[in-house]
């Protein structure tokens, strides 16, 4: 993902190889279990840099990202190799509160008054989705059963 302008002295001058590193740490696979809260895969993600994404068949680009948004935070385990799709979804809380604090900026720029009400008009990091892991078949074995009643003038 590319990096904002207003974010680029909070990488590391060697960021360039430290994502490439990690990215040839997943063998060029998005290394996402779950953290994403997609949802959509059990276990490991299946795309792969310059493949077709799952369920969509767009091109998938690995990028890099950071658990804890934190760009200054470069330790390897910290790091995970995601296509565009996890790391987004990973992503979906921060980009909100950026948002958030962007419009609030915009506003006050323009002459908007701001009513100080406190904690509360501070933007959180919404929870974390909750992450389900499946156990037993996927979804192209699972069968869908259903309790009918029997029709009438039949025996059960």
């Amino acid at each position: 993902m590319p990096i904002r302008p207003e974010n680029v002295l909070r990488y590391p001058a060697n960021w360039p190889a430290i994502s490439l590193a990690i990215k040839e740490r997943a063998g060029w696979r998005c290394e996402c279990e779950g953290e994403c809260g997609r949802g959509t895969h059990p276990g490991r993600c299946p795309n792969v840099h310059e493949g077709e994404a799952y369920g969509t068949g767009s091109l998938v680009i690995l990028t890099t990202a950071h658990l804890d948004h934190t760009p200054e935070n470069c330790d390897p385990v910290n790091l995970r190799a995601m296509c565009q799709g996890c790391h987004l979804h990973l992503d979906a809380g921060h980009h909100a509160v950026t948002r958030s604090t962007t419009r609030a900026r915009i506003l006050a720029d323009a002459g908007q008054l701001a009513v100080d009400v406190g904690e509360a008009a501070t933007p959180v990091m919404p929870p974390a989705r909750p992450q389900t892991r499946r156990t037993g078949p996927g979804p192209d074995t699972e069968q869908l059963l259903l309790d009918l009643p029997a029709p009438e003038g039949t025996r059960p």
